[in-house]
Parts: C-alpha cells; structure tokens; sequence
C-alpha cells in the first residue's frame, strides 16, 4: 500500500513539482481527509518538508497545505523517549505538534530528516526525546528494516518483564 502512495504522490503532485520524494508518513488530521508528511530535495538540493492532504473525489487529488525547509528546522522533539507514543513536534519559527500513524513512522521521518540534513546541510539539527538506538545507523539494530527491528525490541522487552513478573519471589 506505501509503495502505491508514493508512487501516486511522486506523479500526480512531486513529479510535476520536479521534487524528489524521499519519504512520507501518515499523519493524523482532525479532517475526514488523510494527511501525509513529506519529505523531498528540490532540484537545487534545498530539503523540503510538507504537510500533504489527500482528498477523494471522482479522482484522487493532493494538495499541499503547509511547506517547511529542512534548513529552517531547529529541533525535532519526540516528547518522550522512553513510551510508545507517536506524538512529536517539529520547531521551525513556530512549533508544529504532529500525531504519526505510529511510533516507528515516527521515528522513520526522523532518521530521514537526520539522513537528508546529513547528506545535504551538515547543519546541527536538535533531534530530543528519541531513542537514540533506532535513530543511528551505527546501532546494531540498524538494518533497511528498522522499522520491524523496533517492533521485534519491543516485543523482546515485554516478554522479559511478562516473564519476570511470572516468577515467584523468594
């Protein structure tokens, strides 16, 4: 379904924008529309994020609702590192509180504005409140599926306590 959505994305509103889609989550909306957070490098490699709704009418359309640069973004807030909550807020002149499909496409559009401002800004980005350990590549849970190795350390995490609290005190 992903795969379908960018490709849908790229040709109907990145392709024609000469925008290089490099990721999108799904984020929540108080509409009845979806809403989708983008990230792409413009022809000129500047890093644009933006927000993207998507509405269903006799055809599929998108627009563009909100547009940010990476080079404006001074700190990516997770609120909380320790919990499994996908909310987390994005600080440009202006603080943007977003709420994710889930935690890990969360994390996902973290480590690409991370890769992204690597790769073309070198800047200091501020990422706070993450788990480091799914944000670096250097990690030995890093894989091109990290999404699912979050899920599996997770799971691997409430085993250990559900076992622990099975076993009888002495």
């Amino acid at each position: 379904m992903s795969s379908l959505v960018k490709e849908d994305l790229t040709k109907r509103l990145f392709g024609p924008r000469r925008l290089r889609l490099h990721e999108f989550i799904e984020v929540e909306d108080s509409g009845a529309e979806r809403c989708y957070l983008c990230a792409a490098v413009t022809k000129s490699e500047e890093v644009e994020i933006c927000m993207v709704k998507h509405f269903r009418d006799r055809e599929e359309k998108y627009e563009v609702v909100e547009k940010w640069f990476l080079k404006d973004l001074e700190m990516i807030d997770g609120k909380e590192a320790d919990t499994d909550n996908p909310y987390f807020d994005m600080h440009f002149h202006k603080v943007y509180s977003m709420e994710a499909y889930s935690c890990a496409s969360k994390y996902t559009f973290a480590r690409t504005l991370s890769n992204l401002n690597e790769m073309y800004l070198k800047k200091d980005l501020k990422i706070v409140n993450f788990d480091s350990t799914y944000l670096n590549d250097d990690s030995i849970w890093s894989s091109n599926n990290r999404d699912c190795l979050v899920l599996m350390r997770i799971c691997f995490y409430a085993s250990n306590l559900l076992c622990l609290s099975l076993c009888p005190l002495s």
